[in-house]
């Protein structure tokens, strides 16, 4: 196995040491599916031996990725489950799917990079639970990994995908966003509630035709759920008191093209931006545009080789929704002999910020399902009162 230091990228630096945990549900059986997993897996870092590796320092300061090949690995566990795979996972069986790092939000340079359990369920189906380092990689680049761990499972002899870690262009990239500081001054919030939700497909397609009508541009799947979740939210936290008070969205965008990766490359490549605004009593086809517009910005502060540097910006909390879309990344594609997921779930047991994650879809399910923690408890009703009402008249702004 190839050793030595791979550095670290200003993507890497930005995306910081927070565990990422993800859960991929399949509902047919394969054979022994965690000794065939662990098999494909041990196989599949001979490929990718970075993700063996573990954080350390590096000769001319700052952290790197050693990959010594000795007393390094991954932490693989085994586990079953005397239930089936059947509908919503709830959360108290969703915590025992993967496991977690020693500490919640930050990974130590003795952690391993990457932990693995598979569990099987009585009906034969089975969960792969994976959690990561961001330093490691973003959900693209596990995505491509998983994927290269199910074709070396079903016999292929190497990955379809040869992959990169290390990329001169990517390296010299540097990417203005919001950065690891600006989450870690962030307003700690108590008593969230998880969520986990299925928008109709009905209703989303009739929030594009009328946003790309009233907008005279096409809009996306992120674009309408995230402006009706956001908008639903600020209604349901900010209720008629303060109408005019502005939230904050934090979202994530995948750079690879326009930074110019190369096909392959599994390190992080994902900028953050932000955007302020009352959106209480907004039209959704104006929310939309306040999301193109920011989505814009990161592709031109790419372009004009922007750095990451301190913005004024409204203090992150309460008022923040924090948001990141799973979907085309590939955690939905592995098929380690049964097929493809039925449903990639993500789960922590607790965070003390809003947080949802547009997910791939479900397998029976018609619509878009998210889950996270997007209010506290004691506004779930009201949330899900807008949600529904929203999905009644969606374009019309509050009390129109």
């Amino acid at each position: 196995m190839p050793t030595g230091d791979v550095q670290l990228s200003r993507f890497d630096k930005v995306a910081g040491c927070a565990p990422v945990s993800s859960i991929l549900v399949f509902d047919k059986p394969i054979d022994d599916p965690a000794d065939t997993i662990m098999r494909a897996l041990s196989r599949a870092l001979v490929h990718y031996p970075p993700i063996s590796g573990r954080l350390a320092a590096g000769a001319e300061g700052g952290e790197v990725i050693a990959c010594t090949g000795e007393g390094q690995g991954v932490l693989f566990v085994s586990a079953s489950a005397s239930c089936a795979v059947d509908g919503v996972l709830p959360p108290a069986l969703l915590k025992d799917l993967f496991v977690q790092y020693p500490q919640e939000f930050c990974c130590r340079h003795a952690d391993p990079l990457l932990l693995m359990q598979v569990t099987e369920f009585s009906c034969g189906g089975f969960a792969v639970g994976v959690s990561w380092n961001h330093a490691l990689a973003d959900g693209a680049g596990m995505g491509q990994f998983l994927q290269a761990v199910a074709e070396l499972a079903c016999g292929m002899s190497a990955p379809s995908v040869a992959p990169v870690r290390s990329d001169g262009l990517v390296l010299a990239a540097h990417p203005r966003g919001m950065a690891a500081a600006d989450f870690a001054s962030a307003e700690l919030t108590r008593d969230l509630a998880y969520l986990d939700l299925t928008i109709p497909e009905s209703f989303i397609s009739r929030v594009k035709a009328e946003v790309s009508a009233g907008l005279g541009e096409p809009c996306t799947v992120f674009e309408a759920v995230v402006a009706v979740l956001w908008r639903c939210r600020a209604r349901a936290v900010i209720s008629d008191v303060d109408p005019e008070r502005p939230a904050s969205l934090v979202f994530g965008c995948n750079v690879r093209g326009p930074v110019g990766a190369p096909g392959g490359y599994y390190g992080n490549c994902l900028v953050a931006e932000s955007v302020v605004a009352a959106v209480a009593n907004g039209d959704i086809k104006d929310i939309v545009k306040l999301i193109k517009i920011a989505k814009q910005k990161i592709h031109d502060n790419i372009r004009s080789g922007d750095v990451v540097d301190p913005v004024v910006r409204q203090p992150l909390g309460y008022s923040t929704l924090l948001v990141s879309s799973w979907r085309n990344l590939g955690l939905e594609a592995p098929d380690f002999g049964g097929g493809t997921p039925a449903r990639v779930v993500w789960y922590v047991p607790q965070v003390f910020m809003p947080v949802l994650i547009i997910c791939p879809p479900c397998k029976g399910h018609n619509g878009v399902n998210v889950s996270g923690y997007i209010v506290k408890k004691g506004h779930v009703d009201a949330f899900l009162h807008e949600l529904a009402t929203t999905s009644l008249n969606p374009g019309c702004g509050h009390g129109q």
